[in-house]
């Protein structure tokens, strides 16, 4: 038993494992970096940052802190996006059907 505690000392540190490469086929990908999820994504260089382009881990300061859930609702909860243009019945016509008209979606437009 007295064998252990010298044996602890003698032991190497532990040593940080590497981050994963950030490369095209990771793009998206997230990962815990010191309590922020970075994501992999593409940064343009330039001569102001005086980097050249390519696959980099995004971890500014507007990035969510591990752990936290995004605000919005979760992605399979929103309703579909209907890209039909909104139709109305004609004015005038008598009848309960008619032969539909688009509508302007603009404030003020009159219809065609």
């Amino acid at each position: 038993m007295r064998l252990l505690p010298v044996l602890l000392l003698l032991a190497p540190p532990a040593l940080a494992q590497a981050p994963p490469a950030c490369t095209p086929s990771h793009e998206g990908m997230v990962a815990c970096f010191g309590e922020k999820l970075c994501e992999c994504r593409w940064e343009p260089g330039g001569t102001i940052t005086g980097r050249a382009g390519g696959f980099r881990w995004d971890c500014g300061v507007l990035r969510p802190a591990c752990g936290t859930v995004p605000a919005g609702p979760p992605p399979g909860d929103s309703p579909p996006i209907s890209i039909m243009p909104l139709l109305q019945p004609q004015q005038g016509s008598g009848t309960q059907g008619g032969t539909p008209q688009s509508i302007d979606p603009r404030p003020g437009a009159f219809p065609r």
